[in-house]
C-alpha cells in the first residue's frame, strides 16, 4: 500500500464531505437542533443544577453532531451514483470509511466546541482537566462518527430510510446514558443497562473533566470508547465490502 496515496485519498473524500454535507437539511436539525430542543424541553420550568447536567448535555450535543453527517453520505453517494467511482484505484473502501468517519468528527468537534465556549461563558463552568476535556471531544467525535458510517452502511439509495435507522438507534441511547440522571444515582438493571450504552463513559468522561465526578476511572471510559470505535469501524467495512461483493 502507498501509504502517501492511501493519506491524500483520506484528506480529499474528508474536504470533499465537508463541503457537500455540512449544511445538509438533516444534519442541520438533527446535528444542532434536536439536542438543544430536547435539553431544553426537560430542564424548562424544573429547578435542576445546570452546572451538574452540563456533562450530560455537551455529551449528548457530541453525540448527535459526530453521528448526524455519516449517515447520509453513503446512501447519498449511491443515489447519485458517485459511491463506486469513489471506490476506482488507488482509492479503496478503508480511504471512504476513514474519510467519512473524519468528515463527521470533524463537525462534532467543531460545533461541540462553540457550543461548550458559549455555555462556559454564560453559566461560568470551570474546568478541572482541560486536557482530559479536549481528548474526549476528539475520542468521543470519532467514536459516534464512527457510529454515523456504520449506520449509514446499509444497502439503500435512500437517505430518509438511513435517517429513520439512526433515530431509532441514537434517541434510545440518549434515555439510557447517565444523560438525564447522574450515573451515581443509579442502582440496579438500570445502571446494568446504562453501562452498555458507549455515550455513558464519553458523559463520565465529561463528569471527570469538568466536576472531578465521574462514577468509573478515566482510563476504563476510554478503554470502552476505544473498542467501541473498533468495533463500529470494523462492522462498517465487513457491510460495506458484503455489499460491494454482492453488486448493491
Amino acid at each position: 500500500m502507498d501509504w502517501k496515496i492511501f493519506t491524500r485519498s483520506i484528506l480529499v473524500i474528508t474536504e470533499k464531505n465537508v463541503r457537500i454535507y455540512y449544511f445538509k437539511g438533516p444534519v442541520i436539525i438533527f446535528g444542532l437542533l434536536f439536542p438543544l430542543i430536547m435539553f431544553l424541553t426537560f430542564f424548562i420550568g424544573r429547578s435542576l443544577d445546570l452546572v451538574l447536567f452540563f456533562p450530560g448535555f455537551l455529551g449528548m450535543m457530541l453525540f448527535f453532531t459526530a453521528s448526524s453527517v455519516g449517515p447520509l453520505i453513503t446512501p447519498w453517494e449511491k443515489r447519485e451514483k458517485t459511491y463506486e467511482r469513489l471506490l476506482s484505484l488507488p482509492v479503496i473502501l478503508e480511504s471512504v470509511i476513514i474519510g467519512d468517519l473524519l468528515g463527521g468528527a470533524l463537525f462534532g468537534i467543531l460545533i461541540t466546541t462553540i457550543v461548550f465556549c458559549i455555555c462556559a461563558w454564560l453559566l461560568h463552568l470551570t474546568v478541572m482537566n482541560a486536557g482530559l476535556l479536549a481528548f474526549s471531544f476528539i475520542l468521543g467525535s470519532i467514536a459516534f462518527a464512527a457510529l454515523g458510517t456504520l449506520l449509514s452502511s446499509p444497502s439503500t439509495e435512500n437517505p430518509s430510510n438511513i435517517m429513520m435507522l439512526s433515530s431509532l438507534v441514537r434517541l434510545p441511547l440518549i434515555f439510557v446514558s447517565g444523560i438525564f440522571i447522574p450515573l451515581g444515582q443509579l442502582t440496579g438493571w438500570i445502571y446494568i443497562l446504562t453501562s452498555l450504552s458507549p455515550l455513558t463513559y464519553l458523559v463520565d468522561l465529561f463528569h471527570a473533566a469538568l466536576n472531578g465526578d465521574a462514577v468509573y476511572p478515566p482510563w476504563v471510559d476510554v478503554l470502552v470508547i476505544v473498542a467501541v470505535i473498533l468495533i463500529f469501524v470494523l462492522c462498517a467495512k465487513g457491510i460495506q465490502k458484503r455489499n460491494l461483493v454482492k453488486g448493491i
